[in-house]
């Protein structure tokens, strides 16, 4: 019984070793998730901070990246999960029924996103009024979301591959007949109209708008409301206190330079029917000259 227990323990050994050999052979992919303040994270494999601003990129080559304002970033963690998957094989490209709908591919390498410049910040103002005008939409309120979405960074692309300014998802961008998501006109253009969409089948609730545009429709329909998703939930907090705080401050301005017009008008009323203090010396001092000037006068023409 013991040599028997003994030839068990050994084979156990052995079963253990490959065991172990097998779970270390596996592979481990090791990148790096950065947390954003919006509640976003992007899975990237390495980074270069360029001072206030993190460039994070999305492959090991270095060929395709996306910069992100260095303090949006609050954090870095590691992600253990599994890469995406591969482009398909070339049977497949060569394969026009196997390949992707060409409407479907949009411009989603680097050299792609360089096609369309980089929006100035008055020229991204004229983008945003623009599309806000046309789908009725407060100005404030479209900014909030591009700033949650791409922080305002017009090449960005996720790791789930939406684009541009308002992270239009490809099939999206098609749908709402977007050729080119990293041009701001276009992106802006579609992000808007898609986000009038979605108040009004939620009977402009915006809280319901917000996370449909963040998480879909069919997550928003399924859960009757906010779907409890930790990104979705910051996402939709963000926007709204943001927007809230732009209205705010907009109103204690708004006060502000009314209380100061009215103070303004009634000074200027005072001025009209009461002379001040400065005037009525001024008066005072001409009519006590005047008078001066007149006796000498007299006293000259008198005889000697």
């Amino acid at each position: 019984m013991r040599g028997f227990g003994l030839k068990l323990d050994g084979a156990l050994k052995v079963v253990l070793c490959a065991l172990s050999t097998l779970f270390f052979l596996q592979p481990v992919f090791a990148a790096d998730l950065a947390i954003l303040s919006n509640g976003f994270s992007i899975r990237h494999d390495h980074r270069v901070v360029m001072g206030e601003t993190t460039r994070l990129f999305l492959s090991a080559d270095g060929s395709s990246f996306t910069d992100v304002p260095t303090a949006q970033i609050v954090s870095y963690e590691k992600d253990l999960s599994p890469p995406p998957a591969p482009d398909p094989p070339a049977a497949a490209k060569a394969n026009p029924a196997a390949a992707p709908h060409p409407a479907l591919s949009l411009p989603s390498t680097l050299s792609a996103a360089r096609s369309a410049p980089r929006p100035t910040a008055a020229e991204l103002n004229t983008v945003v009024n623009s599309a806000s005008e046309t789908y009725h939409l407060d100005p404030d309120l479209v900014n909030s979301v591009i700033h949650a979405e791409s922080g305002f960074n017009s090449h960005a692309i996720s790791p789930k591959g939406a684009q541009g300014l308002m992270q239009l998802m490809p099939q999206t961008a098609n749908t709402l007949g977007v050729s080119n998501a990293f041009d701001p006109k276009q992106n802006v253009g579609g992000g808007s109209a898609y986000l009038r969409e979605l108040l009004e089948h939620y009977n402009f609730d915006l809280v319901k708008a917000l996370a449909a545009y963040n998480a879909g429709p069919e997550r928003v329909e399924k859960y009757n409301g906010v779907p409890p998703f930790r990104e979705t939930r910051a996402y939709v907090a963000h926007i709204i206190h943001e927007y809230n705080q732009k209205k705010i401050a907009q109103e204690r301005a708004a006060k502000a330079q009314a209380l100061a017009e009215a103070r303004k008008a009634k000074a200027a009323s005072g001025a009209t029917h009461q002379p001040s203090a400065k005037a009525a010396a001024a008066t005072t001092r001409a009519q006590t000259a005047s008078s001066a000037t007149a006796h000498t006068s007299a006293s000259a023409s008198l005889p000697r």
